[in-house]
């Protein structure tokens, strides 16, 4: 474990990141650090600019190659406050950590997270929604960074919630932490709705035990993209150690030790599907992170429209 020289903080080289993606793929990062508080934060990424910043890393595909960049692993910066009906957390709460605490508080309006396998920051990034729930509705505002303005607030009119999106995926803005206004309920009724919420998911999502990443597509417009992809019959289709979900056609799940280039040549197959079906081009709804193999590079660009990182 290495030490950074102003304020004591934790990080380590060449960093084996496989157990600790929901995927469990990935290879190793050249430096990974692991901050505590905002300050902390905030020194990392002024000494590392161009570092990635990754919570529960539920939503992320990590090349099995690695990646020879720097990331904050926020998983530390987990504290929780709750003042009458306003909920405060940091970026790297758990969502499941989050719906329990203000469910035993008697506060409604985040029961949608108790099956999310996410943390705050990333799903404050997306606007994570499920169960006719989503994080915009209850969001107040959140504490961000971004080098130009250092640390600063964002309201929620400002963040320009939408399906899936907000104004930090426009902008190069990380997410600290964020305040919610909930509705005072009996914790037992919460619960409840906690209870329907995680059944819900069981009933049409993988669980974690068996690795997987969430939707890899996101919705198109008016559309949903586990039906397009039903109706292309990729349901059980394979690459290498990975799967199309049986019982879902928009989750991929690794079986049998697959790599990222298996998940990406997947990605592939059922963007190609869809597109030859119906022309609709899928727009991935996971975040990749590699650079070192050629082979997936072709494939984000063709999936992605773009170069990954």
């Amino acid at each position: 474990m290495g030490r950074l020289l102003k304020l004591v903080i934790s990080f380590e080289e060449n960093f084996d990141i496989k157990k600790l993606t929901s995927f469990k793929i990935g290879g190793k990062i050249a430096r990974v650090y692991f901050p505590e508080n905002e300050a902390q934060f905030v020194e990392i990424m002024e000494k590392e600019p161009q570092a990635v910043v990754l919570g529960n890393i539920s939503n992320v595909l990590i090349s099995s190659e690695g990646y020879s960049g720097a990331v904050v692993l926020t998983s530390k910066m987990n504290n929780i406050t709750i003042d009458g009906v306003r909920v405060t957390a940091d970026c790297g709460v758990k969502g499941q950590k989050l719906a329990q605490t203000v469910a035993k508080a008697g506060l409604a309006g985040l029961e949608f997270m108790i099956g999310f396998p996410g943390a705050v920051g990333g799903e404050v990034f997306m606007n994570a929604s499920a169960n006719g729930q989503a994080i915009s509705d209850s969001f107040v505002r959140a504490r961000c960074y971004c080098p130009e303005r250092g640390v600063f607030e964002l309201s929620k009119e400002e963040m320009k919630f939408g399906y899936r999106s907000s104004v930090c995926q426009e902008q190069d803005v990380k997410i600290l932490g964020a305040e919610f206004e909930l509705e005072a309920m009996d914790s037992q009724k919460v619960e409840a709705r906690m209870a329907a919420c995680l059944e819900f998911r069981r009933c049409h999502q993988p669980l974690l035990s068996l690795p997987n990443c969430g939707s890899i597509f996101k919705n198109p417009l008016g559309n949903s993209a586990g039906k397009l992809l039903d109706d292309c019959g990729v349901k059980g289709l394979t690459q290498g150690g990975v799967k199309v979900w049986e019982n879902h056609a928009n989750f991929i799940v690794n079986h049998n030790s697959g790599s990222s280039l298996d998940v990406l040549e997947l990605m592939a197959k059922m963007h190609r599907a869809v597109e030859e079906k119906f022309g609709i081009k899928l727009e991935p709804e996971i975040i990749f992170l590699g650079g070192n193999n050629k082979r997936e590079e072709e494939l984000c660009k063709m999936l992605y429209q773009k170069t990954q990182k």
